[in-house]
Order: structure tokens, then sequence, then C-alpha cells
């Protein structure tokens, strides 16, 4: 009967598991919904915007580009690292980390490369050495375009007082419930627009192209780590549903084949009591 207890207990244990995945299936399903409306509505706005700075940054001499464009000999890399500040979402952070760590040993090796960690998983990883510059996980606790602004700012004021030569942008861009793309993203400088040089341009602008580019870059750059923050949000929502959806399945079956196991222990202790019953019995008779 002790054995019967140990199933018992074990039994119980899957099914509050069970409970607790389904329940962080369902918040992780509902939260999913509101920050995917988001991503998908920002995007378009997000793209033009980008579209038209690179367009209006290639048209410019290179006397009058902006000092966002500057291109340098890249001795000093900042690896903008986004993951999230729980767990229990499958590969997600651990897909970042291992992008930003490659990065680190393949692409910019040889370089001094620092990682600004947004997301606790982040931090948490690269916290023993000393690449971590800084840290603003905080963001995800209020995520909106005026606290994001003010990290941009910030990366903005690293490449101008060229404390870093180059920045990237590492992070999970949302596709679909199930399925999130590994981005590494340039941030700055910007890069120039490529294709056919042939570009339709012809507009009027007031004051002028140099003027209105000098305007539009730091809100573009704004806008666009808001996008990669905002794609993360949503591809850890996925994540972990998708993640908690796989863990109730196996909760579940765990749990029914404890119970079979449970019953044909039950059914043998029965079936021994009983031909123990038996036995003393015709003993008895003998």
């Amino acid at each position: 009967m002790a054995n019967l207890k140990e199933i018992r207990n074990r039994i119980s244990s899957v099914s509050s598991t069970m409970q607790i995945t389904s329940a962080m299936k369902m918040v992780s399903a509902a939260k999913l919904k509101k920050a995917q409306d988001a991503i998908t509505a920002m995007r378009p706005y997000s793209d033009k915007l980008t579209e038209l700075l690179q367009t209006l940054s290639a048209s410019l001499d290179a006397d009058s580009g902006s000092e966002f464009a500057e291109q340098r000999d890249v001795k000093n890399v900042t690896l903008v690292s986004i993951t999230s500040n729980r767990g229990l979402a499958g590969a997600f952070n651990s897909n970042i980390i291992k992008e930003t760590n490659r990065l680190i040993k393949e692409e910019y090796a040889g370089k001094n490369v620092s990682v600004f960690a947004i997301g606790k998983k982040t931090s948490d990883a690269f916290k023993k050495g000393d690449r971590v510059i800084a840290n603003k996980s905080e963001v995800f606790d209020d995520l909106t375009f005026d606290n994001v602004a003010e990290i941009a700012d910030l990366l903005m004021e690293h490449f101008l007082t060229q404390k870093t030569d180059k920045i990237v942008l590492v992070y999970n861009k949302f596709k679909n419930a199930a399925t999130q793309e590994i981005m590494s993203e340039q941030f700055l400088p910007i890069v120039p627009i490529e294709g056919d040089d042939e570009i339709d341009t012809d507009y009027i602008f007031e004051p002028s192209k140099a003027e209105i580019v000098k305007e539009l870059i730091p809100k573009s750059l704004k806008t666009q780590l808001y996008k990669a923050l905002r794609d993360s949000f949503a591809s850890e929502h996925g994540a972990r549903m998708t993640a908690m959806h796989k863990a109730t399945d196996n909760a579940t079956e765990l749990r029914d084949q404890l119970k079979l196991t449970y019953n044909k222990a039950r059914q043998a202790a029965i079936t021994n009591e009983i031909l123990e019953i038996v036995g003393g019995a015709e003993a008895l008779n003998n």
C-alpha cells in the first residue's frame, strides 16, 4: 500500500501542475491577442517611416548627411539583447542568448563587444562577465513609446559620444503564436537603402531634405526600437502559450499513465488479498 500512496501523491502533484500550466496558457493567450494587435497595427507605419528615411538619406550628399549615419572603423560594438523577465517560454530566451553569444564569438570576434540588456534573462546570462553596460528590464512593466524613447535616447547618446561604433538589436520577431524569427538588426549607424538607384522621390520638401532627415532620424530610431520590443513582447506570449499548451498535454498524458499504473497496482493488491483470504480459509478447512 505504500507504493499506492506514492502513486496517488504523484497523480495529485501532476494534476496540480496541469492546472497551473493550463492557467498560464490562458493568461498568455489573452495577452497575446492584445500584443499581436499592437505590433500588427504598428508595422506598416514603422516600415514606411524607415523606407522614407533611408530614401532621403541616400539622396543626400555625404557632407550633409546625418551624424547618425556616420560610418566609422568598427572597434566597439553594442548588442541590444532583448529577452523577457520571466521563463517558462520554451526556447524564446535561450535562442536570443545563443544568437548574442554567436555574434560575440563569430561575427564580432576581436571587437570590444558590450551587451545592453533589455530583459532579466539577458542580464542573468551575461552578468558574470563585464559585458553588460546597462539593464533596462523594467521597461516591460510598462511598455509605452515614451519609456522606450528614453532607452533609444541613451543608445543614440552612446553612438554620438563614440562610446560605441555600431549598435545591433537582437530580438525575436513575431510571426505567429508558434513561430518566432531571430533577428539581428542594425540600429546605428543608419543603413542606407540598397537596390535600384532610380527611386521615385518626386516630392516637394519644406524646409529641406537635410532638415527633414535631421528631425526624422531620432523619431525613426525610437520607432524602430519600440517595434523590436513590441515584436519581442508578442513573441514572448506566443512562445509561452505554446510551451504551456505542450506542458499541459504532457501532464495530461503522464496523469493518465499514472492512473493506469495505480489501477493495475490496486488490482494486484486486491488480488493478493483475495488469494491470502482463500489460502487461509483452505488452511482452516484442512
